[in-house]
């Protein structure tokens, strides 16, 4: 029997994409669905970025999913790239139509900062243990590690792929279900960085 379209698309939104933390459909990721005679399927997913890191995660989800509909004897995953066009259009979908920068948050967000005027006391290793037991109990957890001069969470949680880029908004690295956004990101491993006084301390 001949797969069903509807079927195959309704299995892809069991596809996430693994940084926007938002099914494939949702975001319109999804280029093409050709499907065979002989039930081969073959799904088209443009991608934010022609490198994208996550490509493999992607690979995987669609292949699990597609391939459990039924009459489904083969899937085959192609990538594109979006347009500018595209990128612009979700870029504006993941701000809610905000045209302007603001910063606004619901009435659930809690911001739990934690600083200390000496160096060396914990703050990083207190900030990684804290977020990761709030994401282990269910929350929707984030991290912007502001620090400078030791911006040492990415290594304490072993991320080491960089933020995506679309448009003028970064899509910060995942682990788990936890999001990170460090200076670390930026800098080569082991490189030194220069600060201009005003940037620094802007």
């Amino acid at each position: 029997m001949r797969p069903d379209r509807d079927a195959i698309l309704k299995a892809l939104e069991q596809v996430i994409d693994p940084e926007i933390r938002k099914p494939v459909t949702e975001l319109d990721m999804v280029r093409d669905v050709l499907i065979e005679d002989d039930g081969g399927v073959s799904v088209t997913i443009a991608l934010t970025v022609a490198g994208c890191p996550l490509r493999h995660s992607f690979e995987e989800q669609v292949g699990k999913a597609v391939g459990a509909v039924e009459g489904v004897t083969s899937v085959r995953l192609g990538f594109d790239v979006m347009s500018p066009q595209e990128k612009a259009a979700l870029v504006s979908r993941l701000q809610g139509g905000r045209t302007e920068r603001t910063i606004s948050l619901s009435p659930a967000t809690r911001v739990i900062a934690v600083a200390s005027g000496k160096g060396g006391v914990g703050k990083s290793t207190l900030t990684a243990n804290l977020a990761y037991a709030l994401s282990t109990l269910g929350e929707e957890v984030g991290i912007l590690d502001g620090d400078v001069y030791g911006h040492s969470i990415p290594h304490m949680l072993g991320v080491h792929q960089k933020p995506i880029a679309v448009d003028e908004m970064m899509v910060p690295p995942v682990r788990g279900d936890l999001k990170l956004m460090s200076i670390g990101f930026f800098l080569e491993e082991n490189a030194p960085v220069m600060w201009r006084g005003p940037m620094l301390h802007k």
